[in-house]
């Protein structure tokens, strides 16, 4: 049971990988099992489709995004510091599953019409709710901008960090941590009310 556990997480990683890198649609299950060092026909002991990889990666992705939120707005109250901890949460949630957010980002259409997809679908919308009561409180309180939609905001910063996987590399002089805390900023020092 572990080694099949942890097989099919090796599969999802090289999926993850060229998901991101050709698009769904271009790769195919002999390009991943290649990529795995496996026959194309011993994928289908893990997974009965391409479709259901997609479905596995964008699923441990946005549940655990979800699950990082719920925590962030549980444990903290005032918006400024909600919204600082959803935008380094979202960062640690990237870095774990670094071609996700690219897939999710670059696949909108494909992602529609997948059969199973409604957990995905719903998921992201309770993403995006997180992140418009935190700006909507933002905004109420008098700590964020209120000429900008909370709607507008959370796709700028939505986009800004599950982009910033495809050129954000942690260096030994710049570290994840300290990106964050510069993302954390500029945010939030653009978001003060005028």
């Amino acid at each position: 049971m572990v080694a099949t556990r942890a097989r099919r997480e090796i599969i999802l990683q090289h999926a993850a990988t060229l998901f991101a890198t050709k698009g769904i649609v271009a790769t195919t299950v002999r390009e991943i099992a290649d990529a795995v060092g496996i026959l194309s026909g011993s994928l289908y002991h893990h997974f009965k489709s391409k479709d259901e990889m997609v479905l596995a990666i964008l699923t441990g992705y946005l549940d655990d995004l979800k699950a990082r939120y719920e925590e962030i707005t549980a444990a903290t109250s005032d918006p400024r510091s909600r919204l600082a901890e959803l935008i380094r949460g979202s960062l640690a949630v990237i870095e774990a599953h670094p071609h996700a957010a690219e897939i999710y980002q670059n696949s909108g259409a494909y992602l529609a019409s997948l059969e199973g997809g409604n957990h995905i679908e719903g998921t992201a919308d309770a993403i995006r709710k997180t992140w418009i009561e935190v700006l909507d409180e933002g905004v109420a309180s008098g700590d964020f901008r209120s000429d900008i939609p909370p709607r507008v905001l959370y796709r700028l910063l939505r986009d800004a960090l599950w982009l910033s996987v495809r050129w954000f590399k942690p260096t030994a002089d710049y570290s994840g941590k300290h990106f964050a805390d510069d993302f954390v900023s500029t945010f939030l020092d653009g978001l003060l009310p005028r």
